[in-house]
């Protein structure tokens, strides 16, 4: 008798410490981001607790700092992550992968902030001095990487994996900063600040700007993405999460050399090195930190990842990867335009 009471002690027991922790994950709200100067409004949020505050007492909040896309999309897959600040390519991955089962587009983040820079003693003065030069991008497949094989192949080269003599080597952004040091890369298509680093760290100049190559200059470099079933489950965090997006957003355009300093202070906290000043204001320049997710963009990365065949065979069906719901709701609370 007494081994059936201990028995069912023990499962009552273990019942209980499973609804504890059930509570407890329901209670939390995990979030990704990257210490990069595109993620500004993740990095000042969770630093001077604008996040923590719109949420309240509803959920405590968990960061989590990623240092690429993929492993970040990984992370939303295995139930690990609710909401992250992400590129576009590896959420375009995402979505396909998961046939559009796994995340949401909620809201944009940073637009432009990527350049090709070449260095000032590898004789590029026109587009055509770069055919049989190897150009790093920051790995295969992202973002950069993507525009760089695109622009290139329209400028009517033959990449070497095609049999052409011009080369796109894929390497981590740090290595590229030593490669460019070395002359043993001459180009990089690259996100900001490595953009600015390259230039005043590495004797490189801007050749060019990405922002030239969209309509008025607008592109998406990272935005919001939100797990379905999260946004699904828990849509009024979600909007508390946006609220405190698009006021941090508004904060950081009013008032950008405050925002720098708060930004580059926490880049330093969790990296043990801030950016110099010179490289962050110079990086700064060519961004543009925005909640608009810029659609139209998105759709033609995608399209360029596609021909060059990182999506499988058939054309990526989009059509339900954004959810503006809820941050079009919080801008009309603010009396704000809404996003199309």
């Amino acid at each position: 008798m007494k081994t059936i009471f201990k028995f069912a002690l023990a499962i009552l027991l273990c019942a209980l410490t499973a609804c504890a922790n059930q509570s407890s994950d329901a209670a939390r709200v995990r979030v990704g981001y990257f210490p990069n100067i595109t993620h500004a409004q993740a990095l000042i949020g969770f630093a001077d607790g604008t996040f923590a505050r719109a949420l309240g007492d509803d959920a405590k909040l968990d960061a989590k700092i990623f240092n690429a896309g993929p492993a970040a999309i990984e992370a939303m897959f295995a139930g690990q992550l609710d909401l992250a600040y992400i590129g576009p390519n590896p959420a375009i991955n995402g979505y396909v992968k998961s046939k559009g089962a796994a995340l949401r587009i909620i809201a944009g983040a940073t637009s432009g902030g990527a350049v090709l820079v070449v260095r000032a003693d590898a004789g590029i003065a026109s587009a055509q001095d770069l055919r049989g030069k190897k150009i790093a991008t920051p790995q295969i497949g992202n973002t950069q990487d993507v525009a760089a094989r695109a622009w290139l192949i329209k400028q009517g080269f033959k990449l070497k994996e095609q049999g052409g003599d011009t080369q796109v080597v894929p390497t981590a952004n740090p290595d590229i900063l030593t490669l460019f040091r070395k002359k043993e890369i001459d180009a990089a298509w690259v996100p900001e600040p490595w953009g600015a680093r390259l230039v005043h760290e590495a004797n490189g100049k801007i050749f060019l700007d990405e922002r030239e190559l969209w309509t008025d200059g607008k592109f998406v470099t990272a935005h919001i993405i939100v797990s379905a079933k999260f946004l699904r489950e828990h849509p009024a965090r979600v909007e508390k999460f946006l609220s405190a997006h698009v006021e941090l957003t508004q904060r950081i355009n009013a008032d950008p050399a405050s925002a720098k300093q708060k930004l580059n202070a926490e880049i330093e906290r969790l990296t043990g090195k801030p950016l110099p000043t010179q490289v962050l204001d110079d990086a700064w320049a060519r961004q543009a930190i925005t909640y608009d997710p810029i659609r139209a963009s998105l759709i033609g990365s995608a399209d360029a990842a596609f021909q060059l065949g990182f999506l499988g065979d058939a054309p990526p069906n989009l059509d339900g990867i954004y959810d503006l719901t809820l941050l079009n709701r919080v801008l009309q609370a603010k009396n704000l335009p809404a996003i199309k």
